[in-house]
């Protein structure tokens, strides 16, 4: 019998996914500030005490689907592919194709030195789509772009029982897709946070 994978914290998700990776070169000296970076077109790699705070609020499990709307750099996609283990999948979608092709090369890095990092991909946005609603439900929705209001489309693909964390108007919110109800959704505020601009175009 094969030994069972363990589930991994978010602090070791970190140290196994070094930022420094998915970071512009010059941006790389200052990859261990707690701070957010430019990787260009407008976009940044969040700041680490943030992720952190996100993916503790997200909770994915070992085997979870996973969506990252806004993957930017691709790396807390590739942190997501660590907390979801082996039998986890996560895709990323991103606007940007100079990102995408950027992030794809940080992927490729990372998978050199962790396997649960074969199971992430990043794919293009659909231009006035929000997420994938073809490939719905999702156990686990992350949104690393700021919302002006919460997106119906995105509730939508959530599995029943399923977990999504977005900022909304500069609050992090925590919506958990009701298991009894096929429309119901619990949503808990988590603090005020600072983000580009969620957009669908």
């Amino acid at each position: 019998m094969e030994p069972k994978h363990p589930q991994v914290s978010v602090t070791e998700a970190f140290s196994q996914v070094p930022r420094e990776l998915f970071l512009p070169r010059e941006e790389r000296g200052s990859a261990s500030s707690n701070v957010p970076l430019p990787i260009g077109h407008g976009q940044t790699n969040s700041q680490p005490s943030t992720v952190a705070d996100m993916l503790e609020l997200l909770d994915p499990q070992l085997g979870d689907r996973v969506l990252d709307v806004g993957s930017g750099s691709g790396w807390t996609t590739a942190l997501l592919g660590v907390l979801v283990g082996p039998n986890g999948h996560v895709t990323g979608v991103e606007r940007h194709e100079k990102l995408i092709e950027r992030a794809q090369k940080s992927l490729s890095l990372a998978r050199a030195d962790n396997g649960d990092v074969d199971r992430v991909e990043i794919r293009t946005a659909t231009a006035g789509v929000l997420g994938l609603p073809d490939e719905a439900p999702f156990d686990r929705i992350l949104v690393s772009a700021g919302a002006e209001m919460l997106p119906r489309e995105l509730v939508d693909q959530l599995a029943q029982g399923g977990v999504m964390v977005i900022p909304v108007q500069g609050e992090m919110l925590k919506v958990q897709r009701s298991n009894a109800e096929v429309d119901g959704v619990t949503i808990t505020r988590h603090g005020r946070y600072r983000f580009v601009p969620l957009v669908r175009d």
